[in-house]
């Protein structure tokens, strides 16, 4: 099992970040993700959002950093940490569009992107961007057999429902032909995806006894990962027991992977509860 980060100051969900994040910028990420890096963490994560409407806000929150952007600049200035979409919606991007741009910061990062996708549920950021609400989970699951179809090859084709490709060249792409699919979701529906079409998922808003019932009445293939949080933000320097027992619970819920937020009241407490967090993952083994 690994531990990986959800990136702070890149979003601000109301209740879910702290103070000092509204004043932070990009060079206390910086030295964040370097310090994680560091320290062996899997990965960091960015969100997507383009526009979020006012009244939506208030319960979603309104800072959303692109993730292409964001992550392309900490691809610089890291060396093995994992930069993952957590996550792209996919009803947004035509999936040669995610190919190429993506593809080419796994070219720049070294393959070390990880693509969490989401068939997204807010109506009227689809109607902004002029993309296909209705039928959008059918759509979804063509743009992951097209992408999936179009990563890390020169020259893709692709012939399905929604999408369609064929003589073409992609260059630069990714360096791999493979890329982690991370799918996220709530329901048995968003498992299914991403057992089929995907090689992980990532659950929101489910408690354990839910998640374990869940991939109770799946088959998980081989190498499938179970990207699951740790709960509340670890406080792994006030509370390490608590924050070991939480990882260990997740774990016994199935988790291959724990991504946890980090409760700090500043960048160097941040990066202290990085170096307390590190120890214990390595204690739990």
């Amino acid at each position: 099992m690994q531990l990986g980060i959800v990136s702070p100051i890149v979003t601000a969900n109301p209740g879910a970040h702290s103070a000092w994040e509204a004043s932070a910028g990009i060079a206390e990420l910086t030295r964040i993700a370097e310090t994680a890096d560091r320290l062996g963490f899997h990965h960091l994560t960015c969100s997507e959002h383009v526009g979020v409407p006012t009244a939506v806000a208030e319960q979603r929150g309104a800072t959303y950093w692109d993730p292409l952007s964001t992550l392309g600049y900490l691809a610089a200035r890291t060396e093995r940490i994992r930069l993952a979409t957590q996550v792209l919606v996919l009803g947004y991007h035509h999936p040669l569009e995610i190919a190429k741009r993506y593809g080419t910061l796994d070219l720049i990062s070294g393959g070390r992107v990880v693509l969490g996708l989401g068939v997204g549920s807010l109506e009227e950021e689809f109607e902004l961007l002029g993309a296909t609400f209705e039928g959008r989970g059918a759509i979804a699951d063509d743009a992951l057999a097209a992408l999936s179809a179009a990563w890390g090859r020169r020259t893709p084709s692709y012939h399905g429902p929604h999408f369609s490709f064929d003589d073409l060249v992609v260059e630069p792409h990714a360096v791999r032909e493979q890329v982690p699919l991370w799918i996220g979701g709530r329901t048995p529906r968003s498992l299914r995806r991403a057992v089929t079409l995907g090689t992980g998922w990532v659950p929101f808003g489910l408690g354990l006894d839910a998640l374990t019932e869940m991939l109770g009445k799946v088959e998980l293939p081989d190498g499938f990962e179970v990207v699951l949080s740790a709960g509340r933000p670890a406080d792994a320097i006030a509370d390490p027991d608590g924050t070991a027992e939480r990882i260990r619970k997740v774990r016994a819920a199935g988790a291959t992977m724990v991504s946890t937020a980090v409760h700090a009241e500043s960048t160097d407490h941040y990066c202290e509860q990085l170096e307390a967090l590190a120890t214990i993952g390595k204690e739990i083994g």
